[in-house]
């Protein structure tokens, strides 16, 4: 796997303070595989894959609130799951860059 921090095809999420080893990684509600779908560099999740998020205009918006259309785009969500004090903690939608 070939992540580098100047990619442009991959996506970095920064992972929340923390979060400590072992921690899971969920993309889009599926989990993720170390080695495979991502790789920790320093404080953060390095994927070889573009993520996305869904860009909503003005007008998008209006016709969702409306219920006139709903929402098509892709939007990729980054999830991580890990234990802080023995209890399980969530960071949800986590942001990130391409």
């Amino acid at each position: 796997m070939d992540v580098s921090s100047g990619s442009s095809r991959g996506t970095r999420v920064k992972l929340p303070g923390g979060v400590q080893r072992p921690f899971d990684v969920f993309l889009n509600g599926v989990q993720q595989t170390e080695g495979a779908d991502f790789m920790v560099v320093g404080g953060e999740l390095m994927f070889t894959r573009r993520l996305e998020q869904e860009q909503v205009g003005k007008g998008r918006w209006t016709s969702m609130f409306l219920g006139i259309a709903g929402s098509y785009g892709k939007d990729d969500s980054v999830d991580v799951v890990y234990t802080v004090d023995g209890a399980r903690r969530v960071a949800a939608k986590l942001p990130f860059e391409s």
